[in-house]
Formats: C-alpha cells, structure tokens, sequence
C-alpha cells in the first residue's frame, strides 16, 4: 500500500495533442467507483504503461482522500495476464493477489474477466485490431461500463500518440524498479504478520506470489526489459506515450494479445 504515501498528482505532466493537459482531462469525470485495468501479454509488459497506470492511481486516492487518511485500501487496478503470467505486477499494488489475473488466451474470456471485474477504464497493448465475436452481450455490458480506453506500448512508446504523460519526480520510477528487481524483506524472529501493516511487502504471501511469478520470464527477459526502460530515462525520468482509443476499438485488439 506504499503508493497511498508515494504517488501524487504533482509529479506528472501530462500533454494530450501537444498541448499541455492536466490528469482529469486525461481520465475524464473520474469517480470514487472507476476501476482500471491493464491487458498485459509481454514480459513485465505492464512497465510500458506505467504512468498511465500511476496517474489512475493517484486519481483513485484523490477523488476521496479519506482513502489517503482514514482508510486502508488498495487502488481499484487489475492487471490481466493473456495465455500466461507475465511476471509479477505486484509492486504497482496490484494487491492482494487477485487482482494480477492469468487467463487463457481466447479472447472471450479476456473480456468476461474485464467485465467481471467491473473494469471502467482500460489500457490494451497495441496489437493488431481483428474483428471477433464475444459472447452474447457482452460486448454490449463492457460499452454500457467503460469510460474511456487506452492503447499502450511494453516498450513505453506508441507510433501516433495523442497522449503524453512524463514523470517529473524521480519517486515515479520506483514502482517499476520494484518491478524489475523485487524487493525481498525478512521478518524479524517473532514477527507475525496479522493485516494491520501498513504495506503488503511484509506480508508472507506477498513475498510468496514475488517468488512464484519470478518463472514467469527467463533472466534474458528481464534483462532486456530493464535496458528497454533505462534507455528511457533522462535524469532518471520517464516520458511514455499512448494513444487513446475508443472502447470497440480496445476489444478487438484483445483478439490479437498474446498472439506475438
């Protein structure tokens, strides 16, 4: 639960056609009930949309703040692993384990678990639009729900992107260092962990799901995929694009996810 104390508005710019836009234009009419969720079918894929993925965060805290101060809870994300995991997404407080879900690669069900989960804005990699068939009305329930659709890179960069979002705190990569090297604590002897800490990352299962999801890509992967991000930053900061799409336009390319 660290983002709670970690992530503020303040530390990202946003530009939406070039011009400079503030985080409520980029998820507009955002409410206490808005649920994101992130399709992920690469290795730690989900690092590409990390900004997006944090702006929604900190907007999730921010349109109730008691959520900050007088409660404890995770942010409403899900992350939705295609065919296979992909490693653990965990430290973005994708948590309890839950909330990282392993589907099958059939499209439909890709979309019964978005639907399921009642998931109002979503982020989809940029594969290849396919037009398909879901199963009855549901197509119709996720149009009926979702406000707004993004389409992301595992890289951080789309081709044509209308959206813009750049880290201007060096805490914003944080999340996705935690990502590339998980963070491992030891209890003290004599510690128990009963729910009442204020993170997950002493929590046994935590450190459990962390070791699990570590088979999910090979050394090479990981590698690659901490070069890709470093390649990124300048001054230890991050600019990632995105392209936002309309809802129909998201789902047909579940259809290609996970197919490279």
């Amino acid at each position: 639960m660290h983002v709670v104390t970690l992530l503020k508005a303040n530390m990202f710019d946003v530009e939406i056609d070039g011009k400079p836009a503030s985080i409520a234009e980029a998820l507009p009419d955002w409410n206490p009930h808005d649920r994101f969720g992130l399709v992920i079918d690469d290795a730690l894929g989900g690092i590409g949309a990390t900004h997006l993925l944090q702006i929604a965060i900190t907007s999730f805290y921010d349109v109730k703040p008691s959520r900050r101060t007088e409660l404890t809870v995770y942010p409403e994300i899900y992350a939705f692993h295609i065919g296979k995991g992909y490693g653990a997404h965990a430290p973005y407080d994708f948590w309890p384990a839950r909330r990282e879900v392993i589907t099958s690669r059939d499209h439909r069900e890709v979309l019964d678990a978005i639907n399921d989960r009642g998931i109002t804005r979503l982020a989809v990699p940029d594969r290849q639009p396919q037009e398909v068939v879901h199963r009855p009305k549901e197509v119709d329930a996720a149009l009926d729900r979702i406000v707004s659709a993004f389409v992301y890179s595992p890289s951080g960069r789309v081709s044509d992107p209308d959206l813009v979002i750049s880290g201007n705190d060096r805490r914003t990569e944080y999340n996705p260092n935690s990502a590339l090297r998980p963070r491992y604590y030891r209890q003290p002897a004599g510690f128990g962990f009963d729910g009442s800490q204020a993170g997950q990352e002493v929590d046994p299962s935590y450190q459990e799901w962390l070791r699990k999801r570590e088979h999910d890509l090979t050394s090479e992967e990981r590698a690659f995929v901490e070069r890709r991000r470093e390649a990124l930053r300048q001054d230890g900061l991050v600019t990632e694009t995105y392209r936002r799409a309309g809802v129909r336009e998201a789902l047909m390319r579940l259809a290609s996810a996970g197919l490279d």
